[in-house]
């Protein structure tokens, strides 16, 4: 079972894109990502330099409903 690794803000929003995510909407410090079919919004921590907190990346797997193998592979 492959484990979740911190990554950058911006690589999170490319991944979310690549499953059919729209956006980023907003702007300041999150980003916020929707879901065109089921409307879903997810808000992605912009903070530069930074990557996300495991907590928090585990968080936006969660609400994307895809499993962390799946997360991985994309």
């Amino acid at each position: 079972m492959p484990k979740l690794t911190p990554i950058p803000a911006r690589e999170v929003v490319r991944k979310l894109r690549q499953i059919g995510y729209e956006g980023p909407f907003g702007g300041g410090k999150h980003a916020v990502m929707r879901h065109p079919e089921t409307g879903i919004k997810i808000s992605v921590p912009m903070h530069a330099n930074r990557d996300l907190p495991l907590g928090t990346l585990r968080a936006i797997v969660k609400a994307a409903g895809i499993s962390v193998e799946e997360w991985e592979q994309i």
